[in-house]
């Protein structure tokens, strides 16, 4: 009997965990929506740049990719992310696909313009980035680097 009861405290102990855990998980993956403005900015490429990736100024998080498309006139990487609604850019700040370290995921960097009109819900990021393809680099390198004379 005693059994039962050690078993039944052990199994209400894993559940109560695992509750925990999801409520945890589910406060940190932003599955509830994008809070802030929407933004557009278009690439040669978005490699490695996933929907839900961050978006970055300075280091600090400060929105999210929402979309990726391809523009069939141009073939360029349609990229659509928010902005919290507390950060003004201004109209010539610029985009870039980054690395968040040698093998780390890439995010979307903006580094802020000086222009005294500011961007507004789904306009464009005209200035941009794209991403580095780091096996292009290492065959350049390796290619390029056969001691020609």
């Amino acid at each position: 009997m005693s059994r039962n009861i050690v078993e039944t405290i052990l199994g209400a102990v894993v559940l109560i965990v695992a509750v925990g855990f999801l409520t945890w998980a589910y406060g940190r993956s932003n599955v509830s929506g994008a809070d802030g403005y929407p933004l557009v900015a278009k690439f040669d490429r978005a490699d490695g740049l996933d929907v839900g990736a961050d978006v970055r100024m300075s280091g600090i998080r400060i929105g999210s990719v929402t979309e990726q498309s391809l523009d069939t006139v141009t073939y360029r990487a349609v990229v659509e992310f928010t902005v919290n609604n507390d950060i003004e850019l201004p109209s010539d700040s610029s985009a870039a696909i980054v690395s968040s370290g040698l093998l780390g995921g890439k995010y979307l960097s903006l580094t802020p313009g000086a222009e005294e009109e500011m961007l507004t819900g789904g306009e464009e990021v005209v200035f941009t980035q794209s991403s580095v393809n780091l096996e292009d680099l290492i065959g350049r390198f390796i290619f390029n680097s056969g001691g020609g004379e």
